[in-house]
């Protein structure tokens, strides 16, 4: 149906008669319109008087069999320029213009135009501009493209990154698809308007049109989008935050990144093809930039492979780093790869432009790019001013370049491990080299200053998409960082109590240790192992004396002469243990075994059978109803039912069905409970054990046969892991049977509780999704008895591991704070933003009224603009702002002594606290 309704419209679509507005016949003269609605057909008359307004659109006239293409030029329409549409000029022998062509969204088209040239008439440009229509030149334009194509193609390309020549023609193809029509080429004459377009756009967006010679005395950086969320002294922060209680929360985050994708190669020159700004917005005025660095550049060197042909090998940015947007002044072009010269010129340049003192920065080289940088800016930079020398430094390596460096660097650079950076990682620009890569083809080809230029456009909406997604962006952030701040101080709180049982006076040194190094970062790192790290010989000394000890406990058979209570039910434990073992080795037998290897297996079990047989006699003088219980039993042969599957019958397994003395569900739940305990401690060494040893095999073995024995000896431990935690299922279950019958609280149940796969996981291990900041310990390491004894390897362990939950906790509380903190921010900056809109529509001075009339509208329509926004913000973010102030003040409390030293500050806990906070 849908393909027989396009094939009617090729016809007359039912418009057989004449015309539909003067009803005259003669189908040979018949049009229609594809732009206009409903398609209708009308004579010559008609059609050019109903696109006296609309002298763009797309005809085509009937000839009898089918509609063939015209224009409105062809069949005698004259577009006036300088009156309306139904007047005509004075002096019209001047003002003939036959060749007219016009870009527009609905292609490209010859127009004959009628210019005014009358005494008092606009210049040709002018009167072009008068109608949205943009000249290709300001002297005898022939050719121009209407704003609506302009400003279609500047949207698509900044959110498709299609490149000029596709969009042109596209145009082009629109009105003639086969080839047979000649279309006058004016692809460059395109090209330069739209570039033209776009500074246009940045100047006006800028406030330079509201200034007297507002684009002659334009600044650098001036045109930037700025962030409303980051710090901006006298205008959302105190001019002075230094003598502020919560310095922290007014650092400037700022990430240091190269893009060698977006190179250029060696086509023009600054001279033939210069910016049309000068440092205006993104990329640093190229004139000072290239005479500082390429003085310090061996530019002459021969090229190398990667660098031969191009006159750029890249970008070089300087984002904020929490809100990804490019600082103004922080772009500049690499011309020998990623030099310090380079990077320090752009820091510098961005930094220029913004007063705060207290500066995160982020690089994925920051702990070699940061050392000597005083030094380098000195001698190399002495052009350039800058306040670096008053500003407060802290160096930081982006989270997911940050395993790549050595262990002291991702502990001493780390975003988790650093106060007063809440949960910022540092990868803000590598984001947003992924929107901006699709570009690189064709700024590639381009010359200099239209590369810059083009460049800045796309940084500029990138930066003005992220104004306006601020709003769901900060609200999503905080709403994750409530949720989480709640859930890692619990998870510290279930970790100190567990430490707390045995180790209380270690807590307190390893608190008062990570504090001294926050303060002091000279001071031993407590995030660092302090001894010697644990050995593969070490480790297979540990395990062949635990192999020893359990060759003897297995040959030993021979059960007490005097039998307790408390010796009865220790050697049925000791007995499902060996069933487990014996269970063990049956299934590791493999199919090719030999005869030594069954044999030993059978003696192994019938060593185990008599040992049961002795067992079940002691038992029964206990139990005597299990006899007759065995006995009715479906399998009463007991020789057919083999040792490692024979049932025991413990209380625990029994306590449902037989009646049993409670003194041996008593003994049982004791030993029951010790046995829990002693499997936890079995599986956390037999886990520290192996991620030793697979560090230590990751780092120094090398060959076959070293990789062999490591991982036969990772067998041994993993399989020394499964039996305990098999040990402790069991232990469990027990326990669960008989706590109903003793009345046991559920005390015993918050220290041992259910034992799943993922749970049985090193200190260091991460499930699936989890990052250093977001993951938790398993619970196997908060039981008691993690912390007990005195092994300082596990001491050890257990140190670095509160520290990481400690940071975990105070990251995340942090995370809080700057999110409201920047919330509150973002509100003022728009109303400052607003306002300063304002005084540049009450500040026209123009004496053309009706010029000062349009200063006056958009300055008020930019001023509504962030008005709304931070009406919008402000409804959306109250209900949460509200909740994450009035949570459990409890939880500052608990570390308002570890945060009242935030980056380096020495405030009292209650300077600490904000106004908001102690009111409510």
């Amino acid at each position: 149906m849908f393909l027989q309704e396009m094939l009617r419209l090729e016809g007359r679509g039912g418009y057989s008669g004449g015309c539909a507005l003067c009803s005259k016949t003669g189908s040979e003269s018949m049009f229609a319109c594809n732009n206009c609605f409903g398609g209708e057909q009308l004579c010559r008359a008609c059609i050019l008087a109903s696109h006296a307004r609309h002298p763009l659109h797309i005809i085509k006239k009937w000839n009898g069999t089918y509609y063939e293409s015209t224009t409105l030029k062809d069949i005698g329409l004259r577009v006036q320029l300088g009156h309306s549409p139904s007047s005509t000029c004075c002096n019209p022998e001047r003002a003939f213009n036959d060749s007219f062509t016009i870009i527009d969204t609905t292609g490209i088209q010859a127009v004959s135009l009628d210019f005014c040239n009358c005494e008092e008439a606009l210049s040709h440009s002018q009167q072009l501009l008068c109608v949205s229509w943009f000249p290709a030149t300001s002297t005898r334009p022939q050719t121009a493209a209407t704003f609506r194509v302009l400003r279609q193609f500047h949207i698509i390309s900044l959110e498709s990154k299609i490149s000029a020549y596709e969009y042109y023609n596209s145009l082009a193809r629109l009105i003639d698809n086969t080839g047979l029509v000649d279309i006058k080429n004016r692809y460059e004459a395109f090209l330069r308007m739209s570039r033209e377009w776009r500074h246009l756009k940045m100047l006006k967006r800028a406030g330079r049109g509201h200034v007297p010679d507002g684009i002659t005395l334009t600044s650098e950086g001036e045109c930037a989008v700025l962030c409303p969320a980051c710090p901006h002294p006298g205008i959302n922060i105190p001019s002075n935050p230094n003598a502020t209680d919560k310095r922290w929360l007014y650092a400037l985050f700022v990430a240091i990144n190269a893009n060698f994708r977006l190179k250029r190669k060696k086509v023009s020159k600054d001279s033939v093809d210069p910016s049309l700004s000068q440092g205006w917005a993104y990329f640093v005025d190229e004139t000072v930039y290239k005479r500082t660095c390429q003085s310090h550049l061996a530019v002459n060197m021969a090229d190398t492979k990667s660098h031969q042909g191009l006159s750029a090998t890249g970008v070089g940015t300087v984002d904020c780093a929490r809100h990804n947007m490019k600082l103004p002044g922080g772009v500049g072009d690499l011309q020998k790869g990623e030099k310090y010269v380079n990077m320090d010129y752009l820091f510098c340049s961005a930094m220029w432009y913004n007063l705060v003192n207290d500066v995160n920065v982020s690089y994925d080289i920051a702990c070699q790019w940061s050392k000597h940088l005083s030094e380098r800016l000195k001698t190399r930079l002495d052009m350039l001013p800058s306040s670096l020398s008053e500003k407060k430094l802290t160096f930081f390596v982006p989270k997911f370049h940050l395993p790549a460096h050595i262990d002291k660097c991702q502990t001493t650079f780390s975003f988790n491990f650093i106060p007063g950076v809440g949960r910022t990682d540092g990868e803000a620009p590598e984001r947003g080299w992924a929107n901006i890569n699709p570009v690189a083809s064709s700024t590639k080809e381009m010359g200099p200053g239209a590369r810059r230029d083009i460049l800045d456009d796309h940084f500029g909406h990138s930066n003005w998409k992220k104004v306006t997604s601020l709003r769901l962006a900060l609200l999503s952030k905080l709403k994750v960082a409530i949720s989480k701040q709640a859930e890692f101080l619990n998870a510290l709180e279930d970790l100190e109590e567990g430490i707390k049982s045995s180790k209380s006076e270690e807590l307190t040194k390893w608190r008062n240790q990570v504090k001294e190094w926050e303060n002091d970062r000279t001071k031993p790192n407590p995030y660092e192992r302090q001894g010697n790290p644990l050995t593969m010989a070490a480790v297979q000394l540990e395990l062949a004396r635990e192999e020893a000890e359990d060759l003897m406990r297995n040959n030993s058979t021979a059960l007490h002469d005097v039998c307790s209570a408390s010796v009865l039910i220790s050697a049925g434990l000791e007995l499902e243990d060996q069933q487990r073992r014996l269970r063990c080795e049956k299934a590791g037998l493999g199919v090719h075994h030999t005869d030594h290897q069954e044999s030993q297996l059978i003696l192994q079990s019938n060593t185990l059978q008599r040992c049961i047989d002795s067992w079940v006699k002691l038992q029964h003088l206990f139990l005597p109803s299990l006899a007759s219980q065995r006995a009715k039993s479906p399998g009463d042969d007991d020789s057919i039912i083999p040792p490692d599957a024979y049932k025991l019958m413990l209380p625990s397994e029994i306590c449902r069905s037989i009646p049993c003395d409670e003194r041996l569900q008593r003994v049982e739940w004791k030993l029951r409970y010790s046995q829990g305990l002693d499997a936890l401690q079995t599986i956390r060494s037999n886990l520290r054990a192996q991620s030793c040893i697979l560090k230590f095999k990751d780092r120094n073995l090398r060959g076959q046969g070293a990789n062999t024995r490591a991982r036969n000896t990772l067998k041994v431990i993993q399989a020394r892991i499964d039996a305990a935690a098999n040990r402790y299922d069991d232990a469990h279950k027990a326990l669960y049977r008989l706590a109903p019958l003793l009345k046991e609280n559920g005390v015993w149940s918050s220290v041992l509780r259910p034992l799943n796969r993922q749970d049985i996981r090193a200190m260091s291990d991460l499930l699936w999704g989890e990052t250093e900041g977001t993951r938790k310990l398993s619970w196997i390491w908060c039981a008691g008895g993690a912390a007990d004894g005195e092994d300082e390897a596990i001491l050890e362990d257990m140190r670095i591991e509160w520290c990481k939950a400690r940071a975990r906790a105070q990251r995340w509380s942090e995370e809080v704070e700057l999110l409201l903190e920047e919330m509150r921010r973002t509100l003022v900056f728009l109303q400052w933003d607003a306002a300063r809109w304002e005084e540049r529509g009450k500040s026209i001075t123009s004496a053309d009224k009706v010029i000062a009339a349009g200063h006056h509208a958009y300055a008020h329509r930019q001023a509504n603009i962030r008005y709304s926004l931070a009406e919008r913000c402000h409804l959306s973010w109250s209900p949460t702002m509200e909740l994450a102030k009035k949570m459990d003040h409890e939880w500052r409390d608990v570390l308002m002594d570890e945060i009242k030293d935030l980056a380096g500050d020495k405030m009292q806990v209650e300077n600490g606290l904000d106004e908001h906070v102690i009111r409510d």
